[in-house]
C-alpha cells in the first residue's frame, strides 16, 4: 500500500484535480453557449411576435380610421341635410331666406 508521502499518490491527486477543473471548465463554458443560444433564439422570437403584433395593431388602426371617416362623413351629410331643413322651415313659416 502507498502512503500518502509517495511522489506517485500526489501526482495522482494532481492529475485527477486537473482533470475535475478541465471538465468543470468545459462544462461551465457549453452550459454559457447554450444558454446565449436559447436566449438568442427567444429573442427572435419575441422580435417576430412583436413585429405580428405591430401589424395587426396598425391594420385595425387604418380600419378603424377609415370608419370614423366614413361616420364623419355621414355625420356631415346628415347636418346639411338638417341645414336645408331648418333654411325650408324658416322660408315657409317667417318668410325668411337664410343662404
Amino acid at each position: 500500500m502507498l502512503a500518502m508521502n509517495e511522489p506517485q499518490v500526489w501526482t495522482l491527486i494532481g492529475v485527477f484535480a486537473a482533470g475535475l477543473f478541465g471538465m468543470l471548465t468545459i462544462m461551465s463554458t457549453m452550459f454559457v453557449r447554450i444558454i446565449r443560444t436559447e436566449i438568442g433564439g427567444l429573442r427572435s422570437e419575441i422580435r417576430g411576435d412583436m413585429n405580428e403584433l405591430r401589424a395587426e395593431i396598425r391594420g385595425d388602426m387604418n380600419e378603424l380610421r377609415a370608419e370614423v371617416k366614413g361616420d364623419i362623413a355621414s355625420l356631415r351629410g346628415d347636418i346639411r341635410t338638417l341645414d336645408r331643413d331648418v333654411n325650408s322651415l324658416m322660408k315657409n313659416t317667417f318668410g325668411i331666406d337664410r343662404d
